[in-house]
C-alpha cells in the first residue's frame, strides 16, 4: 500500500512512499517492513545489509584458511597474526575517510566503488607466495571492511530516530552474519570442494576458491549502483540539482564529529564489542583447530556459529535500545549498553576459562550473544550524538571497531590464548564504566538530567485553508523555515544550511552566518505574526525562494529586513 509521502511544495523523486515517513525528519521512514523492497526505504535496507554482508564475507574469506595457508607457506603463528592484524588495521583509514565521505556523495556511490575495488586484491589470493605477500594481499581485501560505515550511514538517512536502533542493528547485524558463513562455506563446503576438484591438493584449492567471492562482490556493487536511492527524496545529484540539498563540507562534517567527546567514548565502546568481533573471526578457527585438535572444516563449522548469531544477537541490541528510549529516554539507551558491555566481558572471562569442547562452544554462543547485541546497541545512540555529521560520527565510531580488534590482535600474536583471552574480558569490563561519561545535548545521561521536550511539529505542507487564523500562521513560519533551507537545532544554531540560491555562495560563509540566519528566521516569523493573512499569503506566494535569492543582506542580517 502507498503512503503519502507527506510534505508538500519540496522536489522530491518519489511521490508515494511504501512505508509510513516522518516529514518532519525528511520522510524517513517511521516503520520497518522486512518482507518489502520497495523504493526508496526498504530497498536501501536491503541493499545495505547485502553489500556489508558481502564485503564481510570477502574479508574474511582467507580467515578459515589461514592454517592450510601457514602450513603450505611455512610461515609462523606470528606471522599469520601479523596478517590478521593488518586486515582490520588497514580499515580503520578507510573508516575515517569514508564517514565525511557518505555526508558529500551518499552511501551508495561508495559501496559500489568499494566493493569492486576489494573484489580484485580478493581474486588475487592464489598469487601469494611469502608472509610480505600475505600481509600486503589482506592490507587491501581489508578496504571491505570499510562498507560498516555506508551500512549504518544509510540507514541512518532513511529510518527515524525512533526506529533507527533496531534499523542500524538489523542491517549491521545481517551484514555481520557474513563473517560467519564465510567460516562455513568457505572452509567447510567451498574449499573441500576445491580439494575434490583438484584431486585433494589442499594447496591449489585455497589458491583459487577465493575467485568465488570476488565475482559475487563485484556483482553486487555495480547492481546496487543502479537500483537503489541515497535518501527518501532521492539521490543526492538530484537533490543537489533541485535546491533540496547543499554540498556537504566533508572536512566540516568530520571536524564536528571528532570534536565530540561523546564520539570518542562510543569510539572505545565499539572497540570492545566489533572489536572482538574481528577478532573471533580471525582467531576462533584456529583456536579450536590448535586448542582442541581439530580439522580445518571441523574448526571452520564450529568458528561460524560466532558469526550466525549476527543473524538476530545485533537486532536484539537495537531492538532492546528503541525499547529502553521509548520508556526512559537516552537514559534507557545508556543502561542497555552498560548491561550488555558487562555481560559480554564477563562472558569472555568464562570462555578463557572453558576447558572442554562443548563447553567452549555453549560460552562462545552466549559470549557472541552479548557482543553483538553490545554492537546493536550502540549504533542505537550514534545517530543522537551529532545529527548533521552522523556520517563522520558512524565512520569514527566503526573505526574504532577496527582499532580494539588490533590490539586485541597483538595480544593473541603475543600472548597463549588464554591470557588474552583475560586481557579482552577485562578491557570490556573496564569500558562499560564509561557510560556514566556519555553526555548528549538534549538528552538524559546515564546519572543526571533530563531528555529535553519533544516539540509536536505540524508539516511542511502548504495549509490549503485554516480556521484558526495562528495555526496558518505558525504554517507559513515554517514554510519560512523551509526556504532557508535552514534545520534549527535546541540550541538554537544552525545545523545543516541547505541553499538552493545564491543568497550563501560558500560553506565557510554559510558556518560563518548560521547563527544569524536563524535569527533572521524568528524575526520573519514575528512580522509576519503581525500582518493579515491574506497579506502573508500574498507575501508567500511561490516566490520565497526568490526573494530569499535576491535579498542576501537580509538574509544574513535580520536588521536589514524588509517586507
Amino acid at each position: 500500500m502507498d503512503v503519502d509521502s507527506g510534505a508538500a511544495g519540496e522536489w522530491k523523486k518519489y511521490s508515494t512512499y511504501a512505508v509510513a515517513v516522518d516529514p518532519e525528519q525528511e520522510d524517513k521512514a517511521t516503520e520497518i517492513k522486512l518482507c518489502s523492497f520497495a523504493r526508496p526505504h526498504m530497498r536501501a535496507f536491503h541493499c545495505s545489509w547485502w553489500c556489508f554482508f558481502i564485503a564481510f564475507f570477502i574479508w574474511f574469506a582467507i580467515a578459515p584458511l589461514l592454517g592450510e595457508i601457514r602450513d603450505d607457506l611455512k610461515i609462523t603463528k606470528q606471522e599469520v597474526w601479523t596478517s590478521s592484524i593488518v586486515g582490520v588495521g588497514g580499515t580503520i583509514f578507510m573508516r575515517f575517510v569514508l564517514g565525511p565521505g557518505c555526508d558529500k556523495y551518499g552511501a551508495r556511490i561508495l559501496f559500489a566503488v568499494v566493493l569492486c575495488s576489494a573484489s580484485i586484491p580478493t581474486a588475487c589470493t592464489g598469487l601469494v607466495q611469502t608472509a610480505t605477500g600475505l600481509a600486503v594481499l589482506r592490507l587491501f581485501i581489508g578496504v571491505a571492511g570499510g562498507t560498516f560505515v555506508m551500512c549504518q550511514y544509510w540507514s541512518s538517512r532513511m529510518f527515524t530516530k525512533e526506529v533507527v536502533g533496531t534499523a542500524n542493528a538489523l542491517v549491521g547485524g545481517w551484514g555481520n552474519l557474513g563473517g560467519g558463513v564465510t567460516q562455513l562455506v568457505m572452509g567447510s563446503a567451498l574449499f573441500p570442494l576445491f580439494k575434490e576438484i583438484y584431486d585433494g591438493d589442499s594447496e591449489k584449492a585455497w589458491r583459487t576458491v577465493c575467485v568465488i567471492p570476488a565475482v559475487v562482490a563485484f556483482t553486487s556493487g555495480a547492481i546496487v549502483y543502479f537500483i537503489s536511492d541515497d535518501a527518501p527524496k532521492g539521490n543526492y545529484s538530484e537533490m543537489k540539482a533541485h535546491g533540496v540539498m547543499a554540498d556537504v563540507s566533508a572536512a566540516a562534517s568530520f571536524r564536528s564529529g571528532a570534536l565530540n567527546i561523546n564520539t570518542w567514548i562510543l569510539f572505545l565502546q565499539y572497540a570492545c564489542c566489533f572489536g572482538v568481533e574481528l577478532t573471533m573471526n580471525n582467531a576462533a578457527a584456529l583456536y579450536f583447530r590448535d586448542e582442541f585438535d581439530q580439522t580445518t572444516e571441523s574448526a571452520a563449522a564450529i568458528a561460524s556459529i560466532f558469526g550466525w548469531m549476527n543473524l538476530f544477537a545485533r537486532g536484539i541490541g537495537g531492538f532492546l535500545s528503541d525499547k529502553a528510549n521509548a520508556s526512559m529516554g537516552m537514559r534507557g539507551r545508556l543502561i542497555v549498553q552498560t548491561v550488555l558491555l558487562a555481560a559480554e566481558g564477563a562472558m569472555v572471562l568464562v570462555f578463557a576459562n572453558t576447558g572442554t569442547l562443548a563447553g567452549a562452544i555453549v560460552v562462545m554462543v552466549i559470549f557472541s550473544l552479548f557482543v553483538q547485541s553490545a554492537e546493536g546497541s550502540t549504533y542505537g545512540i550514534v545517530p543522537y550524538v551529532d545529527p548533521p555529521s552522523t556520517g563522520s560520527i558512524s565512520g569514527i565510531v566503526g573505526a574504532g571497531g577496527n582499532s580494539g580488534a588490533v590490539g586485541f590482535g597483538l595480544g593473541f600474536r603475543q600472548l597463549g590464548y588464554k591470557d588474552a583471552f583475560i586481557i579482552m574480558g577485562c578491557t570490556i569490563l573496564g569500558s562499560s564504566v564509561t557510560t556514566v561519561l556519555i553526555s548528549i545535548k538534549g538528552h538524559a545521561s546515564m546519572l543526571w538530567g533530563e531528555d529535553a521536550p519533544v516539540e509536536t511539529k505540524s508539516t511542511l505542507a502548504v495549509p490549503a485553508k485554516a480556521d484558526d487564523e495562528d495555526e496558518a500562521l505558525s504554517g507559513w513560519c515554517r514554510l519560512v523555515r523551509h526556504a532557508m533551507r535552514c534545520d534549527v537545532q535546541r540550541d538554537g544554531k544552525c545545523g545543516t544550511i541547505l541553499q538552493p540560491s545564491n543568497a550563501i555562495n560558500t560553506q565557510r560563509q554559510a558556518r560563518k552566518q548560521a547563527h544569524k540566519q536563524t535569527n533572521s528566521l524568528y524575526d520573519i516569523c514575528r512580522r509576519l505574526a503581525d500582518w493579515p493573512i491574506d497579506r502573508v499569503n500574498g507575501w508567500v506566494d511561490g516566490s520565497m525562494d526568490g526573494w530569499l535569492s535576491t535579498h542576501a543582506a537580509e538574509v544574513a542580517d535580520p536588521a536589514n529586513i524588509q517586507f
